[in-house]
């Protein structure tokens, strides 16, 4: 088949559109959907507060069932426009596509009384759509791979704040004891962990001279440290910036993304791209 000939298949035409930021008809897609995710969200929040609810509840499921339906074809579209649709439904995306998809349907066979506490639940599971808002920013793919580069250094740091922590969480068991609300070690671990995080609950606090000064030391460094795994990422995002030279086209085989500009083939499969 000659590439004009492929050009103009209307599945191509469906994909660039659908898995695609480029053209304009695939960004007012996306804008489209990205008012869709934020509208469900709303309209999950609203329901959650019953005086609401119970006055608009008609119109809040109206609105509803029109979300649902949408995104019921979009979900329907992402699979007949690639080449091997179960790339796409066993993807991160298309679980998340589909668990935002399905609660409404799901809660027409969920009728009557006995079934109120799995409906609620069910139609909770909506929240999901904001998973999908990750499809269309940018720079999360930059950021998703300078997690993955910095991996091993954010898991050694927090291999050494566990250390201190349980460090000064025995040496606290050991100053205050049992009579200030040091009872046991573990329970020592967790005031040094939300001690050092600087949350500070406050529901165990030392008594003692020396323990309050090693509090107010485990404080301060709480403040020194907590910068570190954001310097970390953001080091590796600067070297990403600088190496990375990314489109927004996604295979229409095996639905990765990333393609560096003017490719003619997907570096994960192979196949040619649209």
């Amino acid at each position: 088949m000659s590439n004009s000939i492929k050009k103009s298949s209307w599945k191509v035409r469906l994909h660039e559109i659908i898995y695609e930021a480029d053209t304009k008809e695939g960004k007012v897609f996306d804008v489209i959907l990205l008012i869709a995710i934020l509208a469900s969200i709303l309209l999950v929040m609203l329901e959650s507060i019953e005086s609401f609810d119970n006055d608009y509840h008609y119109y809040l499921n109206i609105g509803e069932w029109i979300i649902t339906i949408l995104f019921s074809i979009e979900y329907i579209l992402r699979i007949i426009s690639i080449r091997k649709p179960y790339k796409y439904i066993f993807s991160f995306y298309g679980i998340i596509d589909l668990l935002s998809t399905i609660p409404m349907y799901l809660s027409l066979i969920f009728v009557g009384s006995q079934g109120l506490v799995a409906l609620r639940a069910l139609r909770l599971l909506r929240v999901f759509r904001i998973l999908k808002l990750a499809r269309y920013i940018g720079a999360s793919n930059k950021l998703l791979l300078a997690l993955r580069s910095s991996r091993a250094k954010i898991a050694v740091f927090l291999f050494f704040v566990l250390i201190v922590c349980i460090i000064l969480g025995t040496v606290m068991y050991m100053i205050e004891g049992a009579e200030n609300g040091f009872t046991n070690i573990p329970k020592s671990i967790y005031w040094a962990i939300v001690t050092l995080t600087t949350v500070g609950f406050g529901d165990i606090a030392p008594q003692t001279p020396l323990g309050q000064l090693i509090a107010s030391a485990i404080m301060i460094m709480g403040y020194s440290i907590i910068a570190i795994p954001t310097g970390i990422v953001s080091s590796e995002m600067t070297k990403t910036d600088s190496e990375i030279d990314t489109n927004t086209q996604a295979c229409p085989t095996c639905l990765k993304g990333t393609h560096k500009k003017n490719a003619t083939f997907c570096y994960n499969c192979g196949s040619i791209l649209n």
